[in-house]
């Protein structure tokens, strides 16, 4: 599956860019600290690393009783063009 975009805005607004975002649906990726995870690009880490971290040290209910799952958080990459959501969930194992 392709990720959504606006096309028009890219053409009137961004530099030509090959491979600026190659994310599918249903992909998955694990973190473990501080270290962007393999195949996911840098605008969508530096949206969603603050979340990963608190859940990753215990913080859960970051928005006051919005999500079902406490440990987890619906974060969408900065990046206006291409439009991306994670579902961002705590795993109770040790990776």
């Amino acid at each position: 599956m392709r990720v959504a975009c606006y096309e028009d805005l890219m053409r009137r607004y961004e530099n030509p860019m090959e491979h600026a975002c190659d994310l599918r649906e249903g992909q998955v990726f694990i973190a473990n600290g501080w270290e962007k995870p393999k195949g996911l690009c840098d605008s969508a880490w530096e949206s969603m690393s603050p979340f990963v971290m608190t859940l990753a040290h215990g913080g859960k209910n970051i928005y006051d009783g919005w999500m079902k799952n406490e440990k987890s958080a619906m974060i969408s990459c900065n990046d206006g063009f291409r439009p991306v959501s994670f579902l961002i969930e705590a795993l109770d194992e040790e990776v």
